[in-house]
């Protein structure tokens, strides 16, 4: 898993989504989203939002992912 493979996974999920990933360790990663999705929602809410886009590679491919959300 790389940051490219992650990327395009929450676009893929969260479309109209900004998305910036950050990590070259392959198991560690920082993310920023920017979505319309996200408005009205508290922040747990829109970080569930993007780790299901990545379902179970969550914990197995992905061993860390620091997330920082906000609305478009």
């Amino acid at each position: 898993m790389n940051k490219h493979e992650i990327r395009q996974l929450i676009e893929a999920g969260l479309p109209g989504a900004q998305v910036q990933v950050e990590g070259d360790d392959g198991q560690h990663f920082e993310a920023t989203v920017i979505c319309a999705a996200f408005a009205g929602k508290p922040p747990l809410a829109q970080h569930r939002m993007v780790y299901a886009t990545l379902g179970e590679k969550m914990g197995r491919e992905i061993h860390a992912l620091k997330l920082s959300t906000r609305a478009a």
